[in-house]
């Protein structure tokens, strides 16, 4: 066992030969290596928010605040870090993405399976048929528990008053915002400092960081094709500010207007 522990190497272990000869630019164009190095990084990091957001919702519903805390957090970070490589992509001009666009034909972002799928898992289950057919992990996902399923469940076994009919729904069906749910999640937040408070607003977090990634992917497309069809004749940039402010998790946001001020203690 430790002979072969010795035997491995840094670019052994990381595949370092398979992952580097995975980028083939189809033209002479300088800045077209950058543009598949970003989105495929992308890919890995969208790889693993789906691996870290299966564990947030075991630790959920397992009642596991720590490691839901942990987790969600580290959610939140690997969203920052997706967003931050949009200052690289940035440095692409214009003119720079057009010559070697052409060379990109039908294919889009919009057609990342990944990204598509992290999006079921926080919730989104309207998607065209044509996204759901032939793609079986698209289609496992909207038929199962969102990542605010799981975060009901969890403040049920926390000692929340979590209705049942919220508990029992059909997880293929979009969510609506819930006053019943709301009720309870104010009774959470008034222990800020309480577990499930903090569990709460990390959620909130990922949810922010979703949306700012959002916000910033308009800007990007925006000021590198302007109002041109996007690739894979996509709406472009118009299709993308049509998806902005619409939360993951409408209730964590709604709540927070019927949130009162707390008394001043000896007032």
């Amino acid at each position: 066992m430790g002979d072969q522990a010795e035997d491995v190497t840094y670019g052994g272990y990381l595949r370092l030969d398979r992952l580097l000869s995975c980028q083939e630019p189809r033209t002479g164009a300088h800045d077209e290596l950058l543009f598949v190095i970003i989105h495929q990084v992308y890919e890995l990091w969208f790889k693993q928010l789906l691996h870290e957001a299966a564990l947030l919702q075991r630790r959920l519903e397992e009642d596991n605040s720590a490691g839901a805390l942990h987790t969600a957090r580290r959610i939140a970070k690997i969203l920052k870090t997706v967003v931050g490589q949009l200052d690289v992509l940035e440095t692409m001009t214009p003119r720079q993405f057009a010559s070697f666009r052409d060379a990109l034909g039908s294919s889009s972002g919009f057609q990342s399976a990944q990204f598509r799928e992290l999006e079921a898992v926080l919730g989104r289950r309207e998607f065209p048929a044509s996204d759901l057919r032939g793609d079986e992990r698209l289609q496992a996902a909207v038929s199962r528990r969102s990542l605010f399923d799981s975060l009901l469940r969890y403040l049920r076994l926390q000692g929340f008053d979590v209705p049942d009919a919220a508990l029992s729904r059909d997880p293929r069906a979009p969510w609506l915002p819930d006053e019943d749910v709301q009720r309870a999640l104010l009774k959470v937040y008034a222990d800020e400092n309480g577990p499930a408070a903090e569990v709460c607003e990390a959620l909130v977090d990922v949810d922010e960081g979703i949306q700012e990634w959002r916000y910033r992917h308009v800007k990007m497309v925006e000021r590198t094709i302007g109002a041109k069809v996007g690739t894979g004749g996509s709406a472009g940039a118009d299709y993308l500010r049509s998806t902005l402010f619409r939360p993951a998790f409408p209730d964590l946001w709604e709540v927070r207007s019927q949130i009162e001020e707390a008394p001043v203690h000896g007032a």
